[in-house]
Parts: structure tokens; sequence; C-alpha cells
């Protein structure tokens, strides 16, 4: 029996002047309290130039300013902070479904479970690219083992953390990617689990916002990806993104050359160009199948976010962006939406 005044799970909550969305993200994990059973929240705030800090205190968050680290940083810090034996991380942009710490705390009644979450769920009242979006990443049915889960929804025994030596601080992107690989290397199982649902808010609402997002987090999949060895469902994560950023590369230096070279280099642009557009619309066609989509305009809809998906990873490969880049990306495009 866990005394009263020891947390059950400690909520660790990265955040960077996210103010609004934060402030949802703390009632939805005050809801999810079980009675008898206490949760404690420590946010590792970046640096926030607005509310973020005052919204957290206000919520009976402890608050730890960590400005200029890396988001695998601000989580580590602050999971060394936190007191209890289950730590969740989530994202200040998400919102948890009513049962999840309940949830949570049937599912580590099992002691081989050391690692488990959900995918995440787009915003209910989301554009149709935060829809599709949602169908492309998919969604956890059941309770089964899973490669890797989202650290924006993650709950992790401290045992295991602290064996893993937490998240790799030295990566940019792909971190969570990372840590499973690393958990399930050493024996530790990695579980999705339905009731660990959470809307993320932080969806790219426009075709624009992907392109920008995945450019971001693609920076670090080929490394990550790399230092595991890959097994079947790995792979396509590797050679998709490596087959059409070299497939764009020989496009545009086809092209270039097509004035001097001529009919071959036309021909060897057109080829590249059908490799890049091919495994686009098998993206897509996954999306269809798995999402059972039947109207054409949902057909058109799930090619538009596969092909902005994938130019964003390969691009990434060619043209790294850094987080300021993606981050003013957004910003810029939630002003014009308040605007």
């Amino acid at each position: 029996m866990v005394p009263a005044e020891a947390p059950a799970v400690s909520f660790v909550i990265p955040v960077r002047d996210d103010a609004r969305r934060l402030e949802v993200c703390l009632r939805s994990i005050a809801r999810t309290k079980v009675p008898d059973r206490v949760v404690e929240c420590v946010v590792a705030d970046n640096g926030s130039t607005d509310a973020s800090p005052d919204v957290a205190r206000a919520a009976g968050a402890a608050v730890l300013v960590l400005p200029g680290l890396r988001v695998s940083s601000l989580r580590n810090r602050a999971a060394e902070a936190a007191s209890a034996d289950l730590l969740a991380f989530v994202d200040a942009d998400h919102e948890l479904a009513p049962a999840w710490t309940s949830a949570a705390l049937d599912l580590f009644t099992d002691p081989s479970v050391g690692v488990a979450g959900a995918h995440y769920t787009p915003p209910p009242d989301g554009t149709w690219v935060q829809r599709m979006f949602g169908v492309l990443r998919g969604r956890t049915r059941g309770r089964h083992d899973a490669q890797w889960l989202g650290s924006g929804n993650l709950i992790v025994r401290r045992q295991v953390f602290a064996a893993l030596a937490g998240f790799d601080e030295r990566l940019v992107t792909c971190e969570d990617v990372d840590f499973c690989e690393r958990a399930r290397a050493a024996g530790v199982r990695v579980v999705a689990d339905e009731g660990l649902m959470s809307v993320h808010h932080g969806d790219p609402r426009s075709l624009g916002e992907l392109f920008l997002s995945e450019r971001w987090r693609g920076r670090d999949n080929l490394k990550v990806s790399l230092r595991h060895v890959p097994d079947l469902r790995g792979l396509p994560s590797i050679v998709i993104p490596i087959l059409q950023a070299a497939g764009l590369a020989v496009t545009v230096l086809a092209m270039v050359a097509a004035p001097w070279a001529g009919t071959p280099a036309i021909v060897a642009a057109a080829a590249a160009l059908t490799v890049v557009v091919g495994l686009m619309l098998l993206r897509a066609a996954r999306m269809v199948v798995g999402g059972r989509l039947t109207s054409p305009i949902d057909g058109l809809r799930a090619i538009a976010v596969a092909g902005a998906y994938d130019l964003g990873r390969a691009v990434s490969l060619l043209l790294p962006a850094g987080h300021r880049r993606a981050r003013r990306g957004r910003v810029a495009a939630e002003a014009g939406r308040a605007g």
C-alpha cells in the first residue's frame, strides 16, 4: 500500500511559451486522479516569456526554470526532481484521457512492463490535415507490445529510466525512439495501451506546418535508426527517407544539367521523381486502407499529407532545419490564426 502522501505518479512536463495549452494539460491531469492515490506535477520551464510558470504554480505544480536546454535535458532534470516510482512524460500541448492514471496504474501491476504509452490522437475539432496526420500516425487499439512510443505521452518505471540514464541529451529529435530502442535492447517491455490516450493539440494544422515539423523531426531520424539493429518494421523509416532524398537530389541535378546533357538528364530526372512520388503514393495507399477511407476527397487529402510528411523527412537529410526555424514557423502560423 502506497502511503497517502507518496505520489503514485510524477508527471514531468516540459514547456516553453505555451501557457494556454499547459493549463489545459494540467487540468486534464487533475481530472485523471485516482481516489487515495496522489500524483505530482513537475514543470520544466525552458525560459518562457509568457505566463507558463505562473499557470503551472497556480495548478500546484513544482516549477524548474531551465532556460536554453534541449527537451531531453528538460525531461531528465525534471525526472531527477520528481519523487514517484512511475515517471509520466507529458508534453504541454497534450490533453490526457480522464482514465489515464487509473489505466497506467493497472498496466504497471504487471512487473514485466517498463515503458508504456499510446499513439497521439488529433484534436477533435482540428483541420483536415490534423485528421489525416492522425490516420498516418495510426491509433492504439487494445494493449500490445510496441517498437517505440512518443515521449509526449510516455510513462516509465523510475528504475528503468535510471538504468538507461534517461533520454540522450545529445539528440535534438527522435530521443523517444532511441530511448525505447535501448529499453527493448535491455529486455524491457514497451507496451502500447489504448487506456493511455492523449489528444495532441500541437499537431500541424496545415501542409506547410507539417512539412516544416517533419523537416525538423527528421534531422536525427537516420542517426538514431542506425544506432540499433533494425528489424523489418523499422527498415522503412531508414530506407524511404534515403531513397526520397536521393531521388530529390538526382531530380534537381539532372534538371540543372538538362540544357547540356539533353535527353539522358531528363530521363534520369523523370525516373528519380517517379521513385519519390511512388513512395508517397504507397504511404497514402496505406493510410487509405488503414484508415478505411472511402471518400475520394479523403484519398486526395491522404496523398497531400503523405507528400508533405515524406518531403519533410527527405529534405531533412539534405538540408536539416534547426529547432528555432521550425518554432518560428509554428509561432507565426499560430499568430496568424489568432489575428
